[in-house]
């Protein structure tokens, strides 16, 4: 389906990590410190996509609009800084499908909205991220998904054209700055994807129930 790809990019959380176990559990605290009950996995996940937005509002209801919400943020930030990993992990089939695409010659890294103060230490604490040719934070540039710029900077680090690279993402951001960027698009339907998400009107390329579907996508072409 993608001719001439010389590199796949990804989103991270909801597409190459299930991270909403520590997510869920730093706002879940919050709720506990406050003397309210937990709430089980099931309510945060699918909001896990939407990083601090999303966690508090499951947890507490919240916008960004309160007018505590800043204050609160931070102490999310905080609570999952501190066990950002401790219950994260790779999806089913991602490190086979990145050995798949090395051998295969492909290049590969990582566009997240999520910021460098969490992105950089945990991609250095799980090893398969040793072979990313980006990372690409939410604060790497000045603009994040849907705006094109991180996957921009991505292409830029890699020295390829934007399209030479595809996107798989599970967030219609992730589409969109995709299709911004001229870039193929995969939508990854076993992510995170938000309340009563519709794939199809984001309108990608293709789409993935599963990692390793991709490479079913790929064509070979000239790498050089």
């Amino acid at each position: 389906m993608f001719d001439n790809v010389r590199a796949v990019l990804f989103d991270l959380d909801g597409t190459l990590i299930d991270s909403a176990p520590d997510l869920g559990a730093a706002a879940d605290k919050m709720r506990v410190d406050r003397g309210l009950p937990s709430l089980p996995l099931e309510k945060y996940r699918p909001m896990a996509g939407a990083g601090a937005r999303g966690m508090l509002g499951v947890a507490f209801g919240m916008t960004p609009e309160a007018p505590d919400f800043a204050a609160m943020r931070e102490e999310f930030f905080v609570n999952y800084e501190s066990a950002m990993t401790e219950r994260t992990v790779v999806f089913e089939g991602i490190p086979a499908l990145i050995a798949s695409l090395l051998e295969l010659g492909l290049a590969w890294g990582v566009v997240t909205n999520k910021s460098m103060r969490f992105t950089g230490p945990l991609t250095k604490q799980i090893p398969f991220f040793r072979s990313a040719g980006a990372i690409i934070g939410g604060d790497s540039t000045p603009h994040s998904k849907p705006h094109p710029e991180p996957l921009f900077e991505a292409a830029r680090r890699l020295k390829l054209e934007p399209a030479q690279c595809i996107y798989v993402g599970d967030d219609e951001r992730d589409i969109a700055a995709g299709r911004a960027a001229a870039m193929g698009t995969v939508a990854a339907t076993y992510g995170y994807l938000g309340s009563n998400a519709d794939v199809y009107v984001w309108k990608a390329d293709a789409h993935i129930s599963a990692p390793l579907e991709l490479l079913s996508l790929l064509k070979a072409g000239p790498r050089a």
